[in-house]
């Protein structure tokens, strides 16, 4: 860092370090909006339920009293919508653009909430879709969340970029599944977050099992899982192991996603909960 810097870029003339930092290009939040911690879910591939695990970390944090929100960065992919069952089209007012709101509480902001048919696909380009995610942060008047849960695309392209560099990222999930390449999944995701400066919280394993509807006995249907190795390898811990179950499936179907029963995620709501007390800037891994 050189000695004349202001710690200010804005204002600051020196050409250091801090100035290309990734974090230095966060856009302002809309003057609506007081979002205290912002939590990617992410993952290294597609088809692991991150979008499932976004609503179900939502749903719970607002069961405890938080204000939850989510933002639908899978821009090409949204489902959240669905999930909670919210299919009117977003509102706006001379602030900007108002989140709808599910039958529990929580805020949410989708592309499909902006299109004229649900079933429209949008076939635009990666700089057109990363600006979109940025609107959604700086033209949305959130109002007050406490924490707001960004369902990210998966892999490491355009979107996950625009979202790491223009929001401010507090920390991630890496959400995966049980199978053999799940040590180069968590692996890739934990080295984007490590080359733009933001805390993983932990890892999420989903579709980890079925349990027998008469006995009760657990099912690996994808072999013994390889994640709990692998987060430890990454000095990550293991918040949930998920399993696969119908009635999930069918909540999610149904749009009535705040309707769902289980304790599997209750490690993962409480490291988030806890969260929000870290000292982001004494953690030696970041």
């Amino acid at each position: 860092m050189s000695e004349g810097c202001t710690h200010n870029c804005e204002t600051c003339s020196q050409n250091c370090g801090e100035r290309n930092s990734p974090r230095n290009m966060v856009e302002k939040p809309n003057p609506g909006s007081r979002v205290n911690k912002v939590i990617g879910v992410v993952s290294g591939k597609g088809g692991v339920g991150k979008s499932l695990v976004t609503s179900l970390l939502a749903v719970s944090m607002q069961r405890k009293g938080y204000k939850a929100a989510v933002l639908d960065a899978d821009i090409t992919g949204p489902s959240i919508p669905q999930i909670f069952g919210v299919h009117e089209k977003a509102r706006g007012n001379g602030q900007g653009i108002l989140p709808a709101h599910s039958e529990s509480g929580v805020d949410l902001m989708s592309i499909n909430l902006l299109l004229e048919h649900e079933s429209d696909p949008v076939v635009w380009r990666g700089p057109v879709i990363a600006t979109t995610v940025k609107q959604f942060w700086t033209d949305v008047v959130w109002g007050d969340v406490d924490f707001m849960f960004v369902d990210m695309p998966p892999g490491t392209g355009d979107v996950p970029l625009t979202v790491f560099q223009s929001l401010p990222v507090d920390g991630i999930i890496i959400v995966t599944s049980p199978q053999e390449l799940v040590s180069m999944i968590v692996k890739k995701a934990m080295k984007m977050a490590q080359l733009m400066d933001v805390p993983v919280i932990g890892v999420v394993e989903n579709m980890s099992y079925v349990e027998c509807p008469d006995c009760g006995k657990r099912i690996m249907i994808y072999g013994e899982s390889k994640t709990a190795q692998a987060a430890a390898e990454e000095g990550l811990p293991l918040l949930a192991q998920m399993p696969i179950n119908p009635k999930l499936a069918a909540l999610c179907d149904a749009g009535k996603i705040q309707d769902f029963e289980g304790d599997f995620l209750d490690k993962a709501v409480k490291m988030v909960e806890d969260f929000q007390n870290w000292d982001l800037e004494e953690d030696e891994d970041f």
